[in-house]
C-alpha cells in the first residue's frame, strides 16, 4: 500500500453505495430500490435477483469469494457466517458463482445459540436474518480474503427480535412518523422523512501485545483485575491531545484508510487524557448506519492493533485510577431537506418549534431517566461512571447558560423576550484575533448535554453498541412528540395552545436540568431532593427495562412487545451474572497460580537474606521488616483468596436471574475487591522481578 494515498478517491470504494448502484443497476430496478427504501416498501424477488447479481459481480471484481449476513445479536457484539458464491459443479466439473435475490434478502443462522431470555428453546434452532437494504453492504478484507457483508436484521423463527437491530428500525420508524406531524403542525409540508442522525465518539486502550499475553486477566475479560497504580498517571495531563507516538500514529494511519475504504468518515483522532488511552470520531450518519459503522470501528482498531504488535482495549475500566473508556453518543434529529429540528438558530426565544423540540426532549429523558440509565448500563461501565471525566450515575441535562435563561424567561412569565449573546473573547495580542464566543460554556461532567444543535448522551460505555441508547432516545422522544401533537391538533388557538405547552413542559420538568458540577457530592443531595434516580449499578438498573411505562411506551410504538422486553430482562442479569463470575474465576486463577507461589518463592529469598545478614554480624532489621510486611499481607491475601472461593462457588447454586446477577454484585465483588487490595499492595514492595505478571507502568507507558 502507498504511504501516499488520495482520501477522496479510496473513500468508499468497498462500498455498494448509491453510485454503484446507479451505475451498475438497471434504471428502473435503481429507481424502484431507491423508492423501497424512502417509502418503506417490500422488494420483489425479480428486483432482488438483478440487485443480487450486480452485488455479486462488484464483490468478485473486488476479490470476495464468500458473502455473510452481518448482524447484531443480544451478544454486544457482531456476527457473520460465510456463505461462498460457489453453486453445484456442472457436468465439465466446473462451478458457477451464483447469488439470488433470495440469498441476499434472507438468511438463515441458529437462533437457539444465541441470547434469547427465554424467547427459543435450545431445540428450536431456526431464525432469521434479513436484509437492511438502508445500509449499504461493504466488502471487508482481512485474513480470510475479501467477504461481502450485508447488514441484516436478525430475529426469531416466531417473529421476535432477537437482535440490535431490528427495534432500532421500529424506533427509528416511530420517531420519523411522530416528528413529521410535529413538523406539519408547524406549516412544513415538503418534509417527507426525519431522521435520527448520530456521531459516536469512540475511546481505547492500546498495550503492546507481548505484555498483555502475559496478562490473563486482560486475555478472559478485558480488563485488570490487580494493578498498583505507576509513580505517574495521568496527573499532569500531558498526554492529553499531546503528540502521537510514532507507532500510534501508524497504527491510526492504517485504521483511517481501512475506516475510509468501507464508508467509515473517520474525522477525529488524538490521545486521550490516561497514558496509552486514544480516540476516534467520525462525522455524524444515520442512525441505523452509525450502529454498523460504529460496529466496524471496533472490529477495526482491534484487527489493526494486532497488526501493530498491540492490543486494543475496549473495556470501560481497563485499568483502575486512571479514565475510563466511553462513547459519547451524538444524537440529533434531522428532516430529509437537511433541517436540524434541535438548531436553536440565532435567537432561541423566538424559534417555537425549536422550543417545542426542546422542552419535549426535556420531558422525555426526565420521564424516562430510568430507563435511559438502563440504556448505557454494562457491567464494565459500573466501574467507569461517576469518575475521572466519566458523568455520574444520575441522569440530568446540560442546556447552558442561553437556554436556561430562554425556558427561567418561559416558566415565569409564559415567554421569552431575550437570549444571551455570546459576545467576544479578546485574546489580548494584537497578532492573534478576537475569537466570537459561544453564548454557552460546556459541561463534561453531564450525562446528556446539549452542544450546539444535538445531544450528546456521555454515559455510554466504550465496548457496547450504540443501538440500545438510540432506541431509547428515538422512543421516548417520539412519545413526547406524540403527546404534543394529541394536544395541538385538536387545539382552536394553536399560538396560546402551544406557549402554554412549551410552558407546561419547562416547567414540569425543570428538575431534569442542571449546569452545575455533576462530581460534586452536594449534587447527589440535590438530585435526591429533586426526585431524580441515582442508579449506580447495572443490576439496580436492569428492572426499569421491564417497569409499567417501559412496556407501554415500547409497546405503544411498536418497538419492543412486552415478551422481548422480559426476554432482554433475563438477558442482562445472565450476562451480569457470567461477566463477574468468569472475573471472579480469573482473579481466583491468577492468585493461586501465579501471585501466592511468586510471593512464597520471594519471602524465601527475603528469609534466606535475613539469615545471612544475621550471619555476617550485621543489623538485619529492615529485611526483617520487609520479611514481616509481606507475609502479613500475603496471609491477608490467602485469607481473600478463600473467602472468594467460596462465595464463587455459593453463587453457583442461586437461582440463575435477578438473584444470581445481585449476589455477584453484592457478594461475590466486594470479595474480589477484597482479594485486590492486599496483591496490590504487596505489587509495590515484591521485587519487579520476582512479580509475575507487566505492571501498570508496563503496560500504559510502553506502547
Amino acid at each position: 500500500m502507498s504511504d501516499v494515498i488520495n482520501v477522496a478517491e479510496i473513500f468508499g470504494e468497498d462500498v455498494f453505495n448509491d453510485t454503484v448502484m446507479q451505475s451498475r443497476l438497471p434504471k428502473k430496478v435503481y429507481k424502484d430500490l431507491k423508492r423501497m427504501i424512502q417509502e418503506g416498501q417490500e422488494l420483489d424477488l425479480a428486483t432482488a435477483d438483478v440487485i443480487a447479481h450486480e452485488m455479486k459481480e462488484w464483490a468478485i471484481e473486488k476479490g470476495a469469494t464468500h458473502y455473510t449476513h452481518w448482524f447484531q445479536p443480544l451478544t454486544g457484539v457482531t456476527a457473520e457466517k460465510h456463505d461462498s458464491f460457489i453453486s453445484a459443479p456442472m457436468e465439465n466439473g466446473k462451478v458457477l458463482m451464483n447469488f439470488s435475490g433470495k440469498e441476499l434478502i434472507k438468511g438463515e443462522p441458529d437462533a437457539s445459540s444465541f441470547p434469547s431470555g427465554g424467547l427459543r428453546a435450545t431445540f428450536e434452532a431456526r431464525g432469521y436474518t434479513a436484509w437492511d437494504c438502508t445500509s449499504p453492504a461493504f466488502v471487508r478484507h482481512d485474513a480470510a480474503g475479501a467477504t461481502l457483508c450485508i447488514p441484516t436484521a436478525f430475529c426469531s423463527y416466531t417473529g421476535e427480535a432477537l437482535d440490535q437491530k431490528t427495534p432500532l428500525l421500529r424506533s427509528m420508524q416511530a420517531i420519523n412518523e411522530q416528528s413529521l406531524r410535529l413538523l406539519r403542525l408547524f406549516g412544513n409540508t415538503t418534509a417527507k422523512k426525519v431522521i435520527p442522525s448520530v456521531g459516536p465518539e469512540q475511546e481505547y486502550f492500546l498495550v503492546d501485545a507481548e505484555k498483555f499475553m502475559q496478562r490473563k486477566d486482560l486475555i478472559y475479560t478485558g480488563r485488570t483485575l490487580f494493578g498498583a497504580m505507576p509513580p505517574k498517571g495521568q496527573e499532569l495531563d500531558d498526554h492529553y491531545f499531546g503528540t502521537i507516538r510514532q507507532r500510534i500514529a501508524g497504527f491510526m494511519k492504517n485504521v483511517n484508510e481501512e475506516l475510509w475504504r468501507v464508508g467509515v468518515t473517520a474525522k477525529t483522532q488524538h490521545n486521550e487524557v490516561a497514558p496509552a488511552q486514544h480516540e476516534l470520531a467520525p462525522i455524524y450518519a444515520e442512525c441505523n448506519v452509525a450502529v454498523d459503522h460504529n460496529h466496524l470501528v471496533m472490529q477495526t482498531l482491534k484487527r489493526v492493533a494486532c497488526q501493530h504488535g498491540m492490543k486494543c482495549l475496549l473495556h470501560e475500566k481497563p485499568f483502575a485510577g486512571v479514565n475510563g473508556s466511553g462513547k459519547h453518543n451524538n444524537w440529533s434529529i434531522t428532516t430529509d431537506d437537511g433541517k436540524n429540528l434541535l438548531d436553536p438558530g440565532k435567537t432561541p426565544h423566538e424559534n417555537l418549534q425549536f422550543l417545542l423540540v426542546l422542552t419535549c426532549v426535556l420531558k422525555a429523558v426526565d420521564d424516562h431517566a430510568a430507563l435511559l440509565r438502563e440504556s448505557a448500563a454494562d457491567p464494565g461501565n459500573d466501574h467507569r461512571l461517576g469518575a475521572n471525566e466519566a458523568p455520574p450515575a444520575i441522569i440530568s441535562v446540560f442546556l447552558g447558560e442561553q437556554l436556561e435563561d430562554v425556558l427561567e424567561q418561559i416558566i415565569e412569565t409564559g415567554s421569552a423576550t431575550h437570549s444571551l449573546k455570546g459576545g467576544v473573547l479578546e485574546t489580548g495580542v494584537d497578532t492573534l484575533p478576537d475569537l466570537v464566543k459561544d453564548a454557552t460554556d460546556r459541561n463534561r461532567t453531564s450525562p446528556f448535554a446539549f452542544t450546539g444543535n444535538k445531544f450528546e448522551f456521555r454515559m455510554v460505555g466504550s465496548r457496547d453498541s450504540i443501538a440500545s441508547p438510540n432506541i431509547v432516545l428515538n422512543t421516548i422522544v417520539a412519545e413526547a412528540f406524540s403527546e404534543a401533537c394529541d394536544v395541538l391538533e385538536k387545539a382552536d388557538d394553536f399560538d396560546k395552545a402551544l406557549s402554554e405547552l412549551i410552558t407546561k413542559y419547562a416547567t414540569e420538568h425543570k428538575k431534569i436540568i442542571f449546569n452545575g458540577d455533576g462530581y460534586s457530592d452536594n449534587w447527589v443531595e440535590e438530585a435526591e431532593k429533586r426526585g431524580l434516580p441515582n442508579i449506580k449499578s447495572m443490576v439496580e438498573a436492569i428492572p426499569a427495562l421491564e417497569a409499567e411505562k417501559t412496556i407501554k411506551v415500547f409497546e405503544q410504538f411498536h418497538v419492543f412487545t412486552e415478551a422481548e422486553l422480559r426476554s432482554r430482562v433475563e438477558i442482562k442479569y445472565e450476562n451480569y451474572a457470567k461477566v463477574i463470575n468468569i472475573e471472579a474465576k480469573t482473579m481466583i486463577d491468577m492468585a493461586s497460580k501465579q501471585i501466592i507461589p511468586a510471593i512464597i518463592k520471594y519471602t524465601k529469598t527475603l528469609a534466606d537474606t535475613v539469615v545471612a545478614v544475621k550471619a555476617a554480624g550485621v543489623d538485619a532489621s529492615v529485611q526483617v521488616e520487609t520479611l514481616t510486611e509481606v507475609s502479613v499481607l500475603l496471609k491477608e491475601a490467602k485469607e481473600a483468596l478463600a473467602a472468594l472461593i467460596k462465595v464463587t462457588d455459593e453463587a453457583a447454586t442461586k437461582e440463575e436471574g435477578e438473584e444470581q446477577a445481585k449476589f455477584f454484585k453484592f457478594t461475590v465483588f466486594p470479595a474480589m475487591e477484597a482479594l485486590r487490595a492486599p496483591v496490590d499492595k504487596l505489587e509495590m514492595i515484591v521485587d519487579k522481578e520476582a512479580w509475575p505478571m507487566p505492571s501498570y507502568g508496563d503496560l500504559m507507558f510502553e506502547v
